[in-house]
């Protein structure tokens, strides 16, 4: 399971309020409802990740550190993960349970240097843009960027290896190219939409070339009718005034059967675990009687969260609960 601790994306904050007895609580339920064994705590404060980590590891759950730098620039990501790595070893010493070090999350897109754009949307729009990859001249920049990124990854593990005796991944992008030689394990962040689709199966399939454990550090969709065919771009819908557009319906049974037909998947291609994203989407609230504003239609969340702070379970909670109750939980 994925577990948001907040980080600022421009001028959205995924989750300004930080209430330690409330991630107590998701942990509880996270471990105890959900039956999940691993929980993957992402966010760009460390000191907010150990916090998560050790209710975590409490509730009996491994950790998977994930602290997330975004528009940071090669040498800002060294010192960033550098300070990271120190916490999570910290935790690892203090708990029975396994921590693993996830160093950075597709960071050729969330970080600045790699690819061309300005900002988030920038460098989205250079990577969707099919003109980027229709000649040599388009995909040049991003092949020279890959390789910066490749080179700072190499940096970044040796100075974490220095600090950190657990297990080392990073949760990579498909479209990224990584040296996966250095690190325990190979994870890659695997949506799923109408235009992988017909070769989803075998994109996973081919990570087993580098004779790691590989694991899918995220996979969910939104709640609305036809998110499953948007995958990691579900959540694009909300407006720049904050709203939801008319023509889209809440349809929690999306998540459930995206659900159920990935779960699938993995277990055919072998696996080694898989992270739902995610528990929470903070910041997006549900109001059933506000069409126009109930956010949580673009939330990738099991829980719906209510404008007062509190959570209500949406079908795809109890899908998981069901699914992994008599089993160890991916």
């Amino acid at each position: 399971m994925n577990y948001d601790t907040g980080m600022a994306l421009d001028d959205f904050h995924t989750r300004p309020v930080f209430d330690e007895d409330a991630v107590r609580r998701d942990m509880a339920a996270i471990a105890g409802d959900l039956h999940a064994t691993a929980v993957r705590i992402s966010g760009d404060d460390p000191d907010r990740i150990l916090a998560a980590g050790r209710h975590a590891a409490a509730a009996g759950l491994d950790v998977w550190f994930s602290p997330f730098p975004y528009d940071l620039g090669a040498d800002e990501l060294v010192d960033y993960l550098t300070g990271a790595a120190e916490r999570a070893e910290l935790l690892r010493r203090e708990t029975e349970r396994e921590v693993v070090l996830v160093l950075g999350c597709e960071m050729t897109l969330f970080c600045k240097g790699f690819v061309p754009g300005e900002g988030l949307p920038g460098r989205t729009a250079t990577m969707t843009d099919p003109r980027t990859w229709a000649t040599e001249e388009g995909r040049a920049p991003l092949l020279a960027g890959f390789q910066r990124a490749r080179d700072t990854q190499r940096e970044t593990v040796a100075a974490a290896r220095k600090l950190f005796g657990g297990r080392l991944t990073y949760a990579s992008g498909a479209w990224e190219q990584v040296d996966w030689d250095q690190f325990d394990i190979v994870s890659v962040d695997a949506y799923r939409d109408e235009g992988n689709a017909a070769r989803y199966a075998e994109e996973l399939r081919a990570y087993h070339r580098f004779g790691r454990p590989v694991v899918v550090t995220e996979f969910g969709c939104c709640t609305y009718r036809g998110a499953a065919d948007r995958g990691g771009l579900g959540w694009t819908i909300v407006t720049e005034d904050r709203t939801i557009p008319a023509d889209y319906e809440r349809h929690e049974a999306e998540q459930v059967l995206y659900l159920h037909e990935l779960d699938a998947v993995f277990e055919a291609e072998g696996m080694a675990g898989s992270f739902w994203f995610t528990f929470a989407g903070f910041e997006l609230p549900h109001r059933p009687d506000d069409p126009a504003h109930d956010l949580d239609l673009a939330s990738y969340g099991l829980v719906a969260m209510r404008p007062d702070g509190g959570w209500e379970p949406k079908l795809a909670f109890h899908a998981v609960a069901a699914l992994y109750g008599g089993q160890p939980a991916r």
